[in-house]
């Protein structure tokens, strides 16, 4: 059987990626540290749903302890690594870089290491972000553009992911893809992510903060697209196509859509008008991301196809489902 190791696979992504590699028939290794960026019973409830299913196996594991990695590494031969762990989000790392630099740059600085070291040289496919585009201005964003002008430290250390990626590739002879992915959204979604904070908002009657007054586009992209991109990239390794060491792809659904689009069909899935907050621009925010999703299209055939309004009610359902309807509002 098939062994691949996930990290994160208690996070939003690779839960959701771990979950369709064992439908699969796929023995999935999961490591995660279960950080407390967001609250731990969610990650819990995740790695539960995983841990029914047999071909799972799950290692509590900070990858910032690069012998413990290269143990694990040791002692498992992996056809694939799935890199998805990291500490994420834009506006979090204005308040605590230090987390990015261990979770981003020496966490992954290890697994490159591990992975250098292992029998059999596993294919590496790296969570990247849309962020290392920063300031760029040219729609869409294509992967041969550059990414040097970070508009904060997440996308910073995304982009030194990458560059350290390709040095190792280089060096040693590995094969890695780096996964820039583009707004992210679905069921068991983060909570510091705009979905789950906007239906939350909008459930329970409170405000709904938008910023930059609400005018900023974002390429929003279902998970289970994400996901389908993901393994289709690794198959595409796997046929040996004669592709290059090291290849960067974007994963979005190539559609941008306003933020007020996105808060309207929240509505509709909710059955409740939002209590717009209208804000200033955030700071290391940027007003508009969109994939151009030509080249992983051409290489394997990728195609989104969620429709924003279904994805969003997905989510709706899950978030009344987990944590239950919003309480009534006491009367005058």
């Amino acid at each position: 059987m098939k062994t691949v190791l996930v990290t994160g696979s208690a996070g939003f992504i690779g839960f959701h990626l771990a979950s369709r590699l064992l439908r699969e028939g796929v023995r999935v290794v999961g490591l995660d540290n279960l950080s407390d960026y967001y609250p731990v019973a969610l990650k819990e409830a995740r790695n539960t749903l995983l841990a029914k299913e047999p071909g799972y196996s799950f290692h509590h594991q900070d990858m910032a302890d690069g012998p413990a990695l290269l143990d694990l590494f040791a002692r498992e031969r992996f056809s694939t690594v799935f890199h998805l762990a990291a500490q994420a989000g834009v506006r979090h790392s204005l308040e605590d870089p230090e987390a990015y630099l261990r979770s981003n740059v020496d966490a992954t600085l290890n697994l490159l290491e591990a992975a250098r070291h292992a029998d059999g040289k596993p294919h590496l496919l790296m969570a990247s972000s849309s962020s290392v585009y920063g300031a760029s201005e040219r729609f869409p964003y294509r992967e041969d553009d550059a990414a040097d002008r970070p508009l904060a430290l997440y996308g910073a250390t995304k982009r030194a992911g990458e560059l350290m990626a390709h040095a190792y590739a280089h060096l040693f002879a590995l094969r890695v893809t780096m996964l820039r992915f583009f707004t992210v959204y679905g069921p068991w979604g983060r909570p510091d992510m705009a979905l789950f904070r906007f239906v939350k908002a909008v459930l329970e009657g409170s405000e709904l903060e938008l910023y930059n007054g609400g005018d900023m586009v974002r390429d929003f992209t279902y998970v289970d697209d994400i996901v389908d991109g993901i393994l289709r990239l690794d198959a595409a390794r796997s046929a040996d196509l004669g592709l290059p060491a090291y290849d960067v792809f974007n994963i979005g659904a190539a559609e941008p859509r306003p933020l007020k689009e996105f808060v309207a069909a929240i509505e509709e899935a909710a059955g409740r008008k939002a209590r717009l907050r209208l804000l200033p621009f955030q700071a290391g925010d940027v007003y508009k991301t969109h994939a151009d999703v030509a080249k992983i299209q051409a290489l394997c055939g990728y195609e989104p196809r969620t429709d924003l309004r279904e994805g969003v009610a997905r989510f709706v359902r899950w978030y009344l489902e987990f944590y239950g309807p919003p309480p009534v509002p006491a009367g005058p």
